[in-house]
């Protein structure tokens, strides 16, 4: 099974982005754009922009704590 980090973009306010991990992305969306995730209810629908897949749960949850950090926004703002 897989493991992905994910980032979406807000389609209400396209400057407006948000990362995050799961098993399951199109339930996790659903949860996105339905409302179920507090910090992510002011800015749906959202579309998701990039994710990567991760054999290693590890491995995906240390690259999605970098993209949560000061010079992982950078990256991701230069890369996706």
């Amino acid at each position: 099974m897989f493991t992905y980090v994910y980032e979406l973009s807000s389609l209400a306010d396209p400057l407006r982005h948000y990362t995050g991990i799961t098993h399951d992305l199109q339930e996790r969306l659903a949860k996105h754009n339905g409302n179920g995730v507090p910090s992510t209810r002011d800015g749906a629908p959202w579309q998701i922009e990039v994710a990567l897949a991760f054999h290693d749960k590890s491995k995906a949850t240390a690259f999605e704590k970098y993209l949560k950090s000061h010079s992982g926004r950078a990256f991701a703002a230069r890369h996706f």
